[in-house]
């Protein structure tokens, strides 16, 4: 990828600390701090103390066309003395520039080429990032014709909906259906029971009785109880005085109440 046209543009370097740093005090902890440089742009960190120290400060350089390094420099602070250079190191810019990010631990050496450390700096560029937005697209969307490209037509496009719009509501059949007659029609009708016991005259047959015999009286006795012997059936009109009773016990006499006494 091409990085040219950066100049003017900023380029954030975050240091965020060192690891392994050559100790330069004999007695008490060591105070380091770093520094970095980029054409006429100087900038330092705070001290911290140890030989891992932790920074996490950031910093906003302008790029120079044709620049592509930064220097960075590691001292320790000193009261009474002068500081004591640790370490430097030369950071290339060509990731950061092409990439955007770039988050490395850069080793540094003293001045007679020995390693005395590593210093972990983040660079961040965002041009690269805005250039990728705007980039164009390489093809035309779909459904726009190609200008370069006469004769060929787009897809047609329909504004039919793909999927069918639903009914907020739908019409449920009733359940169970509603019938005219109940119960419906389709179950048999019920059966018609007769009187019990039959009215036919073949069930049960009637019993044959056996004729009366001859010579049997069918009329009915006058009295009851019946007399014996029988008495003779009395004459019209009626004999005064009566004749006497065949009938035992002989009967009241006609025509005297209370009868006398014999």
């Amino acid at each position: 990828m091409s990085i040219s046209g950066i100049q003017g543009l900023p380029l954030e370097v975050t240091v965020v600390g060192c690891v392994n740093l050559k100790d330069k005090e004999w007695i008490s902890r060591q105070d380091p701090y770093v520094c970095l440089e980029c054409a006429s742009s100087k900038f330092r960190t705070k001290t911290c103390t140890g030989k891992n120290p932790i920074f996490q400060e950031k910093f906003v350089f302008t790029l120079i066309e044709g620049l592509r390094e930064l220097n960075v420099m590691v001292w320790n602070s000193n009261t009474l003395s002068a500081d004591d250079f640790i370490g430097t190191g030369r950071i290339q810019l060509h990731k950061v520039l092409s990439q955007g990010y770039d988050d490395t631990a850069w080793p540094i050496q003293d001045k007679c080429g020995r390693y005395s450390g590593e210093v972990r700096l983040i660079l961040y560029y965002s041009a690269t990032n805005q250039s990728k937005t705007k980039a164009k697209p390489s093809a035309p969307p779909c459904g726009i014709p190609n200008p370069t490209m006469p004769g060929i037509l787009p897809y047609p496009q329909t504004t039919a909906s793909p999927y069918p719009t639903p009914s907020p509501y739908t019409a449920v059949p009733a359940y169970p259906p509603a019938s005219t007659t109940y119960p419906p029609s389709a179950y048999p009708p019920p059966p018609t029971y007769s009187a019990y016991p039959p009215s036919s005259s073949t069930y049960p047959p009637p019993p044959a009785y056996p004729p009366p015999p001859a010579g049997y009286p069918t009329f009915a006795p006058a009295g009851y109880p019946p007399q014996y012997p029988p008495c003779a059936p009395a004459g019209y009109p009626p004999q005064y005085p009566p004749p006497a009773a065949t009938c035992y016990p002989p009967g009241p006499a006609a025509g005297i109440y209370p009868p006398p006494p014999y």
